[in-house]
């Protein structure tokens, strides 16, 4: 086990590992880190942090100090020049009729870079764009494009379930996630139901998939016929949390239903109704 100091940087809900020398850190603090695009502004979110060596990107770069006074008058700097530099952009995009939108602008800690980020159909040719906004920034500028996910975690926004989006507030890295997710947990195949604001696949049918794919396995598919102590019947539903299904027995002229625990049911798990899987999207 190494020991490191972990760093998250604004926007990023990733963390970072770095070697913090000699220096006395504490969690919250704000310290300016070596990376690999120069200097960077962080905030300690564990000072003490015990991980093993393989997880360890080498070689591990320092903390170079905490944060002094001029450094944090440099951050407030480079957020008061975004509002600006995010609307001359926006006249550049225009102006070259370029098919893109900008959906965020980052200084560089020192200032010696603007980042621009994008979405867009497909390519883009920025090379005029370019050279208009060096002309007015007189730094280097860098055109960044990104997917429907990323700016979903860059721009945020409330999620169908009422809560801020998982990619711009808790999540470190995006999830692999399928249709088949949704299938497991018996959710609706309807990709309106199931897509979150980027119009891909909602990253919380990861969070529970591992129970669902093994309670799945389990339960009767829908359509399937099933023994009950009351006879045999159809299955309409599934509750794969209270781990019971509804059986629809037509007995004696009757038809009603009723919820059995699927430990007193039998049935052949091959038999039902079944969706085509579809390929996993990213």
């Amino acid at each position: 086990m190494a020991k490191v100091v972990i760093v998250r940087f604004k926007g990023n809900h990733k963390s970072y590992y770095f070697s913090a020398g000699n220096l006395p850190l504490k969690n919250g603090q704000h310290v300016v880190v070596d990376t690999s695009r120069g200097l960077e502004y962080g905030t300690v979110v564990e000072a003490e942090a015990e991980v093993p060596e393989e997880k360890i990107v080498q070689p591990l770069r320092p903390v170079v100090r905490i944060a002094t006074e001029k450094d944090e008058e440099a951050v407030q700097r480079n957020e008061a020049r975004r509002a600006d530099a995010i609307r001359i952009c926006k006249e550049k995009i225009a102006a070259h009729g370029l098919g893109m939108k900008l959906i965020d602008c980052e200084f560089t800690f020192d200032g010696s870079k603007v980042i621009f980020t994008f979405t867009a159909e497909g390519r883009v040719d920025f090379r005029e764009l370019v050279k208009d906004l060096a002309s007015v920034f007189h730094i280097r500028i860098e055109l960044k494009q990104v997917g429907s996910r990323d700016e979903s975690r860059i721009l945020g926004g409330i999620a169908p379930c009422g809560r801020i989006c998982c990619c711009a507030s808790c999540m470190p890295d995006f999830q692999k996630v399928s249709i088949k997710m949704a299938k497991n947990q018996g959710l609706s195949l309807n990709p309106g139901k199931v897509s979150g604001l980027c119009g891909r696949l909602m990253c919380c049918l990861a969070y529970e998939n591992d129970y669902y794919a093994e309670a799945y396995k389990k339960v009767p598919k829908l359509g399937s016929s099933v023994s009950t102590p009351e006879g045999k019947g159809d299955v309409i539903s599934v509750d794969m949390l209270k781990m019971t299904a509804r059986v629809k027995i037509e007995k004696e002229g009757a038809v009603f239903y009723r919820d059995f625990p699927v430990a007193e049911i039998a049935f052949k798990r091959g038999e039902g109704k079944d969706e085509p899987d579809d390929e996993e999207k990213k």
